[in-house]
C-alpha cells in the first residue's frame, strides 16, 4: 500500500468515528419553520424533482464527495454508484488524485451509467497540473461536471499537506474557460464565504457548495493523524474554525450575483435539506450519514436516499408546499435568528 492509499484509508476510518462529527455551530436548530395546523394538500401530490445540469433528479440530494484511491473505497464508491442510479440523485466523487497518480482504473460509469457525476481534484492539485489533469479526472469517470474543492485549513492540519496555494484561481478560470464542462468548487468543513464567493463566480463557476462548519471535521482527523505534538498545539484553536452551512447561506444571500448552490456540511436529515432549500440552496449534499449505509451495501444506502427523501416531503406537507419552489417561500418563526447567526 502507498503513502496515498495509506492516508486515504485512515481518513475513511476517522470520518466513521462519530468524535470526528463536529459538536455545535451547525445552527440548523436555528431554522424553524412555521408549522401549518392545516396544510390544505394531500402528500402524494407534494413533489421533491429537480434538475441539475441539465439532468432530471428524484429529489435535491447529491451524494456527497467522500472517497476513493484506496482498496475498500471502491466498495463505498461501487454501492453509492448503484444507489445514484437506482434513485436518480446525483453522485459526487472523492479526491481523484490517488487513482490519477497510481494508474487505478476507476470504475464508476459502468455502475451508474445514467447517473449525473461529478469528478474531484483539489485545487492545490488543479494549480500544479492544469487542464491536462483535469481533463484526466473528467475522461476517467466520463463525468458530467468536474468538482474543484479547496481545503486550505486541511492542508495546514496535514502532515506533509500543501501550503502553497498560489495559483489556484487562475487554474479553476483556465478550467472553465477551456473545458466544455461545468466546474463546481467546494469547500471542506470550513464553508465559502462571500469574498471567495466573488472571486469564484467571476471565474466562471458555475456552481458552489457551502460545504460549511458542523458535519465532518477535518481539522481533528488531520491532527489525529499527525504525530508532531508541536503542529497539534498550534492548530487545536483552529478546531472551530469556519462558517456554519446556515451562516454561508444566509451570507450568500446578499450578493447580487444570481447563485446556484449546494448547501453542505453538517446536513443530516431530510428537514436539514428543506431547511437548505429555503436559505436558498438548489440541492444539498450529503455525505457521511450516507458512509456506512455504502459499508454495508448498495440496498442500506437506496433506503436511506428514500428516508430523506420521505422527510423532505413530509416537511413541505407539514408546511403546506407542494414544490421545492414553493418551499422557498415557506415562513420561518423568529426569522431575526437568522441576523444573529
Amino acid at each position: 500500500m502507498t503513502d496515498i492509499q495509506k492516508r486515504k484509508e485512515e481518513h475513511l476510518n476517522l470520518a466513521l468515528d462519530q468524535s470526528h462529527q463536529s459538536k455545535g455551530g451547525e445552527h440548523f436548530d436555528e431554522i424553524c419553520f412555521e408549522p401549518l395546523a392545516i396544510p390544505e394538500i394531500d402528500l402524494a401530490s407534494v413533489n421533491i424533482e429537480t434538475t441539475f445540469l441539465g439532468h432530471q433528479c428524484s429529489a435535491p440530494i447529491i451524494i456527497g464527495a467522500m472517497t476513493g484511491g484506496c482498496d475498500y473505497s471502491d466498495i463505498i464508491n461501487k454501492n453509492l454508484a448503484i444507489a445514484a442510479e437506482v434513485c436518480r440523485v446525483p453522485m459526487a466523487l472523492g479526491s481523484q488524485r490517488a487513482s490519477l497518480e497510481l494508474g487505478l482504473p476507476q470504475k464508476i460509469r459502468c455502475w451508474a451509467p445514467s447517473t449525473v457525476l461529478l469528478g474531484n481534484l483539489g485545487g492545490t492539485q488543479l494549480a500544479f497540473g492544469g487542464t491536462d489533469l483535469a481533463k484526466q479526472a473528467i475522461e476517467s469517470i466520463e463525468a458530467d461536471g468536474l468538482m474543484i474543492h479547496l481545503n486550505p485549513l486541511q492542508e495546514l492540519s496535514q502532515p506533509n499537506g500543501d501550503h502553497n496555494w498560489c495559483g489556484v484561481l487562475n487554474a479553476i478560470e483556465k478550467c472553465c474557460s477551456q473545458l466544455n464542462i461545468p466546474i463546481l468548487v467546494k469547500e471542506v468543513g470550513v464553508g465559502i464565504g462571500p469574498t471567495a464567493a466573488r472571486h469564484l463566480l467571476s471565474t466562471g463557476v458555475e456552481w458552489l457548495e457551502t460545504a460549511g462548519f458542523g458535519g465532518t471535521n477535518w481539522t481533528t482527523i488531520e491532527l489525529a493523524r499527525n504525530n508532531s505534538y508541536r503542529e497539534r498545539e498550534i492548530m487545536q484553536p483552529f478546531i472551530t474554525w469556519g462558517m456554519s452551512t446556515c451562516e454561508v447561506l444566509f451570507e450568500l444571500s446578499k450578493l447580487d450575483e444570481p447563485l446556484n448552490l449546494i448547501a453542505s456540511g453538517g446536513v443530516r436529515h431530510g428537514l436539514d435539506v428543506a431547511r437548505c432549500i429555503r436559505l436558498g440552496a438548489k440541492m444539498a449534499a450529503i455525505a457521511q450519514p450516507f458512509l456506512s449505509p455504502a459499508i454495508d451495501s448498495s440496498s442500506a444506502v437506496v433506503e436511506k436516499i428514500e428516508i430523506v427523501s420521505e422527510q423532505i416531503k413530509r416537511t413541505m406537507f407539514l408546511t403546506g408546499k407542494i414544490s421545492l419552489e414553493e418551499l422557498k417561500e415557506a415562513n420561518l418563526l423568529r426569522p431575526q435568528r437568522l441576523k444573529k447567526l
